[in-house]
């Protein structure tokens, strides 16, 4: 199985900005997410008795990177895999804006063109690129043990995009809030969940 985590909350998703390559750290708040989900998975490995047979895979961002820190730390995994194919989609000119500070006419040719890209920035075509190039690369060993990645919020809408056989245009349509999990099945391929969050109801 993949298990794609949305990394904790950070600075930046607190303040309600647009923030892809900016590399903020978590909040109290989000390093409590990330705990959670490692409890959550540490209960699910326990019962499965196949803990040892986890990888552990995170975006190079500091964001990510420490969810899934916190996460193996629960696990009781030591160090995390560095993958630059689930880093977040690059905003370019629109990084650190706020949703209602990007012109409507921006908007309205992002949703309508996949290829549009932003200023300095990456399209939903390139983001799909990459992390379908992952999956594939991960779903046979995926089919065997659980392979767990930390990402953003634009790269797991693709993963998604990429179970289900859809383009990148489904990612306007999906919701994914932080620190929730998305479960893929590679064999065969289909998408298990999408932003589980239960676990989450404990934050302190």
């Amino acid at each position: 199985m993949l298990l794609l985590v949305r990394h904790g909350q950070s600075d930046s998703n607190a303040a309600g900005q647009l923030v892809g390559r900016h590399d903020p750290p978590l909040t109290e708040i989000g390093s409590c997410q990330a705990e959670l989900v490692g409890r959550l998975l540490a209960r699910e490995q326990a019962r499965s008795g196949q803990h040892h047979q986890i990888r552990l895979v995170s975006s190079p961002l500091r964001r990510a990177r420490a969810t899934a820190e916190l996460i193996g730390f629960s696990l009781g995994l030591g160090d995390v895999e560095i993958e630059e194919r689930l880093i977040e989609l690059d905003y370019g000119s629109l990084e650190g804006l706020r949703p209602a500070e990007v012109p409507a006419e921006t908007w309205a040719s992002w949703r309508a063109d996949p290829s549009y890209r932003p200023e300095g920035g990456e399209s939903l075509i390139e983001v799909q690129e990459r992390v379908a190039s992952w999956c594939e690369e991960r779903a046979e060993e995926a089919a065997t043990r659980d392979v767990v990645a930390v990402s953003h919020v634009s790269p797991i809408k693709a993963a998604a995009a990429w179970a289900v056989g859809l383009g990148p245009e489904l990612s306007w349509r999906l919701s994914l809030g932080v620190g929730t999990i998305t479960r893929i099945s590679t064999s065969p391929r289909s998408l298990h969940s999408f932003g589980e969050s239960s676990h989450l109801s404990l934050e302190r």
